[in-house]
C-alpha cells in the first residue's frame, strides 16, 4: 500500500517547489534564487529529487546538488575540484578529491555571474567526458 505523501509519481520540480514552500525563510528564498540561477544558465538542465529528499540538477550527469540545513543552504558540485573558481565561490568541502561546495549563511549573496560561470563550466566537464567514454562493442 503506498503512502499517501509519496514522492514516487510527482514530478522533481514540483518536489523542488514543494520544499521551497515548506522552509518558508531565508532558506527557501536562497533556495529559489540560486534554482532560477541554474535554470537561466542551463534552460536545458534536469531537475531530480534524489536520496530521500534532495534537489539534484543535472546535463550530462550530476552539476550540483541544493541540500538546505538549519544555518546554510549547501551547493555541491559533483566535480567541483576539477572546475576553475576564479572568484571563490567554493568555500566547503574543499579537502575532497573531487566535491566542492558553497555554502550559503543567512544574509549573504552569491555572485550571480560567477556562480552562472561554475554551472557552466560543470555542464562543459561533464558533456566532455560523456562524449569521451568509449562505447562498448555490441
Amino acid at each position: 500500500m503506498k503512502k499517501s505523501d509519496s514522492t514516487e509519481d510527482q514530478p522533481a520540480s514540483h518536489l523542488i517547489d514543494k520544499r521551497i514552500t515548506e522552509l518558508g525563510d531565508w532558506r527557501g528564498e536562497t533556495l529559489s534564487r540560486m534554482r532560477k540561477l541554474i535554470k537561466d544558465a542551463d534552460p536545458g538542465v534536469v531537475e531530480e529529487w534524489k536520496w530521500r529528499g534532495t534537489p539534484v540538477w543535472s546535463h550530462d550527469g550530476i552539476i550540483c546538488t541544493g541540500e538546505s540545513y538549519k544555518s546554510i543552504v549547501k551547493l555541491t558540485f559533483a566535480k567541483g575540484a576539477a572546475l576553475d573558481d576564479p572568484a571563490k565561490l567554493f568555500n566547503s568541502s574543499l579537502d575532497g578529491n573531487v566535491r566542492r561546495a558553497i555554502d550559503i549563511h543567512e544574509g549573504e549573496e552569491v555572485d550571480p555571474g560567477a556562480f552562472q560561470t561554475l554551472i557552466r563550466a560543470a555542464i562543459a566537464l561533464n558533456t566532455s567526458t560523456a562524449k569521451a567514454k568509449p562505447r562498448r562493442a555490441k
